[in-house]
């Protein structure tokens, strides 16, 4: 099974899905943990370009095809084969991200996005996906005040973080079998349990999970 973890910054997606897979794997679950962009050599060395507070000059296109790239190796070098050797895959974010960001957040036309994330995936889509949804600002406070190190897309305006959010939620409702929303304001521990218990539900319907 493939499950990802989406939402605007300050979300707490990556402690979250370190917690939950922690949880997997202590529940005697065969399960891996990778994340976007990077989860492969290649990709890290992206990820630290693209992601690069001094590389202000990068254009919507170049931004869009570095995530792409990164992805399309994670695809080849992990999703793949963790999945066909029958392992619950934990994903911090994945091609919904650009189409949240790079679509409605930089205004790139989605049916492209969509042809091009096609190629970069082989059309490997998550299972399930949970966004940590959270009030942008409330999100963003909690970088700043964590003491996060802040990338290039965390320095964009409120505005752009609101059209990313508001992008999520369209996603969201055009595939409600696929994802479910959970508020991320609430306590982290809320969160956990929530998460916990929506896959475990998850897996308990599929066969030989």
């Amino acid at each position: 099974m493939f499950i990802t973890l989406e939402g605007p910054e300050g979300s707490g997606k990556s402690s979250q899905i370190r917690l939950l897979y922690d949880y997997l794997v202590a529940q005697g679950v065969a399960a891996r943990l990778t994340r976007e962009p990077g989860g492969t050599p290649i990709g890290d060395e992206i990820r630290a370009c693209v992601h690069h507070v001094g590389h202000t000059a990068m254009c919507p296109e170049a931004e869009l095809l570095l995530y792409s790239a990164s992805r399309a190796q994670l695809v080849w070098e992990v999703l793949r084969p963790s999945l066909a050797a029958g392992m619950v895959v934990l994903c911090d974010r994945y091609y919904d991200s650009t189409l949240a960001y790079q679509g409605y957040g930089r205004g790139l036309d989605l049916t492209a996005l969509r042809q091009i994330t096609h190629f970069a995936t082989g059309g490997l889509k998550p299972d399930l996906t949970l966004l940590l949804d959270i009030d942008v600002e409330a999100g963003l406070a909690r970088r700043t005040n964590g003491g996060v190190e802040m990338n290039r897309l965390d320095l964009e305006t409120v505005a752009f973080h609101q059209r990313v959010r508001q992008g999520y939620h369209q996603l969201a409702a055009q595939e409600p079998a696929r994802w479910v929303t959970i508020d991320a304001g609430r306590p982290p521990e809320a969160v956990q349990a929530d998460l916990r218990a929506l896959v475990a539900a998850r897996l308990s319907s599929v066969p030989d999970a």
